[in-house]
């Protein structure tokens, strides 16, 4: 039924009003219901049929559109004429070819130039709202710069087909800006007005969609910009373009905007696209894009389809386009974006057979007219043959013969001619390459070749294993090779990528959960995608490849650290000493032998050593935790063992070259005068993480800042000195590198905080935390240590710690102060809600334990100094109870929930989750913390 009517209803009104074309009528309608719909909308329409049975003149097609979209006064007025007149104009396309009124060639030239005019006039509407707000874009002597639309693909050889997508790539002729009194660079302008065409065109309304738009054809892909100038177009091919673009671009036609400049354009680009001599070096690339075709059709087992299966029409399209990349660039008829003329040209050059080159020409005639009839049944984008019996039916009435299977048994004659010809032109240009490859192989090269995409790429994918996130590994792997660096690596790298790829999916099918392990590798291979020697490192050592796969799919906080560190990748060669956890004395012997291999002076080096030091050294604890090989302690204790050898080396290297600058500070007795870092916080207390900053507090024992330095080529004062020094060790540790950085350091600790001095003396720290430091300070001080300094200012600082943490308090007074300390932090801090609890900031977490804890050792001390001996809150939890001020169930509920908190923090952080639980995850945790809290404070 059409609205109302019936078919034979509709065929009788149809009949009254277009008399000469009653007999086909019913024929065309029963072959398309899509048609049929279009006409029972216009049945009344006084102009509905006037040009249905004679053929556009060349311009007229432009004019209809331009007629019907004109009077729109606004986007969503020019949004309804673009659909309407797109219906209208395809149902008379689809009638005229179906009945056989048009030759293939009028079918797809009238596609095409419905395409053309409706992209002129979006094009035209767009610019009109652009510079109705931002003027006009000028260059910058002031000339106006148009943009230019090209055309690809099928729209580009003017062979657009029914229901296609329009491939295109926006350019424009200049940078600049617009000349209006709100003003846009001509990249902003020309980028805007690329989405608004593209909005204009592919939104779906209530009246349907105009033409899907692909704008991946761009240069740089996804990862380019939307519309860059001819300048910068033609930069991209000369410095970037890929053997595959040489393709893309033979299909080049100017469509919309600036023809003249575009044209300019593409006669710039010709060497690029064709070699000025015989290209026997594509003979290479075309006999692997061969293999390509034949895999991606085994596959798939594609045989239905007319397009990608065997003998299809993409096959027919690569003979030709073969000839025109090998021989284009002394041939200029072979320099024809459009398919026939170039075949006809080989037939007529001896290239081809005449007779072949003919039967090919009619094979493409008739797989054309076949896959337009399979597309004008319901207006949809599909090429497989149809296997229900109406619309097979549908299909024999569109092409005009009698029944299924003499329509099959013509499709296979045509295909097998098409595949027979296929076979013979590339025996001619070579052996079709080595065995047949692995599934995974043909899988890898489909989908970076573009063999296999959109829905299809997701069905390969689920058939090869992937069958849980499908389109999300799909959209990975399309991102990765639209990646900037990946699209600009040589043929040969783009080569070792594929087939890493392809070993990439046999692992990681062997993993839990394998499409987020490949999603997490194939984000390490987009970071090192310009880097052939770490692909080369992968490609051609399998462990590096295995222990990949396994760190990524155990952690996607560790694949964001080796996708940040690509020069991790060596670490990866040795499975032995990844998984052996490095000890204390190994982490400073080792960084200290490389150290010495630094040429003096050479501080990038100096620096960038650190930085790689602590990034492999963390990779190694963090293999070593995620195989189960270390307990959460232990990877605490080797973290900060490595935060200490690089504070430690920090310091040495910077204060060597202070020294060698400015000589050295002294005291008043003739003695050097030292320097210390004190570690708080996690650092102090022994329990970094990955990621973890540095809270960092910086003392000296210098007696005599107004002196100056002494001993070396230039003097300067000491109290500059050591402000030098504090930020020379900072920048050692925190300055960006190409290598990254190795900590971010909080000095925020520090005797007043941001206001204080950078650097305090051992004396003035003293006096101020026996005077002036707030409760929470001393609070802060139970968990601070000595990690880099001489020995006697590591004693020095015990001693006045000890001495602080030891005095009596009023207990009262100190559990008020610590209490509204706690309240202050959760207000601000405790991101808790109605269904996740914070464990770190929540009532009953982490901070509860540290809090309750720093209260009974300051309350305490004072009767047993061994409470303060260490600074990590589960040893000093089991100070507390030896010396009575906890008992030991407390002390033992407090331990309990402090590991079970930290060990889920700990792997919430390997796998980048927020630091919030259910509540009934640690229901029973969370009411024992609250339980001694409140009976201690």
């Amino acid at each position: 039924m059409y609205g109302d009517l019936s078919p034979e209803a509709l065929c009788e009104r149809f009949a009254a009003r277009c008399p000469p074309l009653a007999a086909v009528a019913p024929r065309v309608f029963r072959a398309s219901p899509f048609t049929a719909d279009a006409f029972a909308r216009v049945l009344d329409a006084p102009d509905a049929f006037v040009t249905l049975d004679t053929a556009y003149a060349p311009s007229q097609m432009a004019q209809r559109v331009a007629a019907a979209t004109q009077p729109a006064a606004d986007d969503a007025t020019l949004m309804r004429a673009l659909r309407v007149v797109r219906r209208d104009e395809m149902a008379r396309i689809a009638f005229r070819d179906l009945a056989e009124l048009a030759p293939l060639d009028e079918t797809l030239g009238d596609l095409s130039d419905l395409a053309d005019a409706c992209l002129a006039a979006a094009l035209a509407g767009a610019e009109a709202r652009l510079q109705q707000r931002y003027g006009v874009p000028r260059d910058d002597d002031g000339a106006l710069v148009r943009p230019l639309v090209l055309g690809m693909g099928k729209l580009g050889g003017r062979e657009l087909n029914f229901s296609s997508d329009i491939d295109l790539i926006f350019c424009h002729g200049a940078a600049g800006q617009t000349d209006g009194t709100r003003t846009l660079s001509n990249e902003e302008y020309f980028v805007r007005l690329a989405q608004d065409v593209q909005r204009s065109l592919a939104s779906v309304t209530v009246d349907g969609f105009v033409f899907r738009v692909d704008l991946m054809l761009r240069p740089f892909g996804s990862a380019g910009a939307l519309s860059v100038s001819y300048a910068a177009f033609e930069e991209y091919y000369q410095s970037h373009g890929r053997e595959w673009e040489r393709y893309a671009l033979i299909k080049a036609r100017p469509v919309a905007g600036d023809l003249d400049g575009g044209h300019a354009l593409l006669r710039a680009l010709r060497p690029f696209v064709y070699r000025r001599y015989l290209d026997y070096n594509a003979i290479g690339n075309l006999r692997d894009l061969k293999r390509l075709i034949a895999e991606d059709v085994a596959r798939r087992g594609a045989e239905d389809n007319v397009k990608l299966g065997s003998g299809g029409i993409r096959e027919l399209e690569f003979i030709v386009q073969s000839f025109q990349l090998v021989r284009g660039g002394a041939e200029a008829p072979l320099r024809d974006s459009r398919l026939r003329p170039v075949l006809r040209y080989l037939g007529s050059a001896g290239h081809l057979q005449p007779d072949v080159a003919q039967r090919l020409d009619d094979a493409y005639v008739f797989l054309r007219r076949l896959e337009n009839a399979i597309q004008m049944y319901g207006d949809q984008q599909t090429h497989a043959l149809p296997t229900a019996e109406v619309p097979r039916a549908a299909l024999c009435a569109a092409l005009d013969i009698e029944d299924w299977s003499q329509l099959a048994a013509r499709i296979t004659k045509v295909r097998s001619f098409v595949e027979q010809q296929f076979e013979a032109v590339f025996s001619e240009r070579g052996s079709a390459g080595s065995e047949a490859a692995s599934e995974d192989s043909k899988l890898a090269r489909a989908l970076w070749h573009g063999m296999a995409s959109g829905d299809e790429a997701v069905s390969a994918l689920r058939e090869a294993g992937f069958g849980e996130a499908p389109e999300a590994l799909a959209g990975v792997i399309d991102e990765l090779r639209n990646t900037r660096l990946v699209r600009a690596l040589s043929e040969r790298s783009t080569t070792m990528m594929v087939a890493l790829l392809a070993a990439l999916f046999e692992l990681a099918r062997q993993q839990e959960q394998p499409e987020a392990a490949l999603m997490r590798t194939l984000r390490v291979l987009q970071a090192i995608g310009g880097r052939s020697t770490y692909l080369a490192l992968l490609h051609d050592n399998v462990e590096p490849r295995e222990q990949l796969m396994r760190l990524c799919a155990a952690s996607p906080w560790l694949t964001d650290f080796i996708a940040q560190s690509p020069v991790l990748l060596d670490s990866l060669l040795d499975r032995r000493a990844l998984y052996d956890p490095p000890t204390r004395e190994s982490l400073r012997d080792e960084l200290t032998r490389r150290i010495a291999e630094v040429p003096d002076g050479d501080t990038e080096a100096g620096m960038d050593l650190l930085r790689r030091y602590q990034k492999e050294m963390t990779l190694r604890i963090a293999a070593a935790d995620l195989s189960g090989v270390l307990p959460l302690v232990q990877v605490s204790d080797r973290l900060t063992w490595l935060a200490e050898s690089l504070v430690d080396a920090a310091l040495t290297l910077a204060w060597r070259e202070m020294l060698a600058q400015y000589g050295g500070p002294q005291r008043s007795d003739g003695s050097a005068a030292g320097f210390a870092v004190i570690a708080y916080g996690k650092f102090g207390g022994i329990e970094l993480g990955y990621g973890s900053d540095l809270d960092l507090v910086f003392l000296h024992d210098c007696d005599q800042l107004d002196a100056d330095t002494e001993d070396g080529p230039r003097a300067i004062n000491n109290g500059v000195f050591y402000a030098r020094l504090a930020q020379r060790v900072i920048n050692w540790l925190a300055t960006q590198t190409p290598a990254g950085r190795a900590y971010e350091v909080d000095m925020e600790l520090r005797p007043n905080g941001r206001s204080g001095l950078l650097v305090s003396s051992l004396d003035s720290f003293a006096d101020y935390q026996r005077e002036s430091a707030w409760t929470w300070e001393h609070q802060a001080l139970t968990r601070a240590r000595c990690v880099a300094g001489p020995a006697w200012l590591v004693a020095d600082f015990a001693a006045l710690r000890r001495e602080i943490l030891v005095r009596r308090r009023d207990p009262q007074k100190l559990a008020h102060d610590i209490v509204e300390m706690r309240a202050k932090m959760r207000a601000s801090l405790d991101r808790s809600d109605a269904e996740l609890w914070d464990i770190k900031q929540g009532e009953g977490g982490l901070i509860d334990i540290e809090f309750v804890t720093q209260y009974l050792v300051l309350r305490d001390a004072h009767c047993d100094a061994g409470i303060v001996q260490w600074s990590d809150n589960w040893r000093q939890l089991e100070a507390l109870a030896a010396a009575g001020a906890l008992d030991a169930q407390s002390c033992e509920t407090l331990i309990a929930c402090y590991r079970s908190y930290r060990a889920w923090a700990h792997n919430r952080s390997l796998q980048n989750a927020p630091q919030r639980a259910p509540y009934p995850r640690f229901e029973k945790e969370r009411a024992a913390v609250r339980e001694v809290v409140a009976r201690y404070l």
